[in-house]
């Protein structure tokens, strides 16, 4: 039963990921093919460990050892997958971090509040803005890049990265930038957060990161249980000495 909760918790985890429209992630699983292939990914194994926990509970009853062979076996493959998929994000944190500043840039760059066919990304950005009160990837300079605001001569800002709660009411699109001097501004005159948000996300992972090891943490250890109660019932069952039983 356990372990059927365990995957329906990892299943839920990868629908959610391809489910959300307002975080972070959906940012991410809009842009990058991967994020949504590590979602499917997750639905997967969510799945297969359910199936497993159900074989494993019925290896256990009926003291069947092949089923018990076949769970030990899923879930020594599913630990290991875990185990080479948190190596790969940690070698390559810096290639990932550059994917997501490209991603977030592209975004940016091509960021219009009239696209009706972005505007479930774009307003995923705009949430993650205003959330974290922050601006940009690495900074507000970022927002020079986008050919909107440089047709009107930064005479406009993006809206949710504004530090002001009238200009968040509308929490999308542009706002307009009070006097500019001469009908022309940059980013330095526009009433927004100075923070990137690359920085928030990274404060936000160092505030949680407790948790997420202690989830990771929490599962391999389950699973690790799940090995060795599978192979010690696998032995038990192999040298129960049956000479014994009373016959009738």
């Amino acid at each position: 039963l356990l372990f059927q909760i365990l995957g329906a918790v990892i299943l839920g985890f990868g629908i959610w990921i391809l489910a959300d429209k307002t975080s972070f992630i959906a940012v991410l699983q809009m842009s990058s093919p991967s994020l949504k292939t590590g979602a499917y990914i997750l639905i997967g194994v969510g799945a297969l460990t359910m199936l497993m926990g159900f074989l494993g509970c019925l290896g256990a009853v009926n003291e069947i050892r092949c089923l018990l062979g076949l769970y030990f076996t899923c879930l020594m493959i599913i630990l290991l997958t875990q185990i080479a998929a948190a190596l790969v994000i940690y070698f390559q944190k810096e290639n990932l971090k550059v994917e997501l500043s490209d991603i977030v840039a592209n975004l940016i760059e091509n960021y219009d509040p009239s696209n009706e066919e972005k505007r479930n990304l774009q307003d995923a950005w705009d949430y993650v803005q205003t959330q974290i009160a922050c601006c940009g990837w690495t900074g507000a300079k970022e927002w020079e890049t986008n050919e909107i605001l440089r047709n009107k001569s930064y005479a406009e800002y993006p809206c949710s990265c504004s530090n002001r709660s009238k200009d968040l009411v509308e929490g999308r699109g542009f706002c307009n930038l009070e006097d500019p001097v001469n009908g022309t501004a940059t980013y330095a005159d526009w009433p927004v957060h100075e923070q990137g948000c690359m920085d928030g996300v990274e404060q936000w992972l160092k505030d949680n990161l407790g948790i997420i090891l202690g989830v990771c943490t929490g599962v391999a250890v389950i699973e690790l249980l799940g090995m060795i109660l599978s192979i010690s019932l696998c032995k038990n069952i192999h040298s129960e000495d049956y000479t014994k039983v009373p016959k009738s």
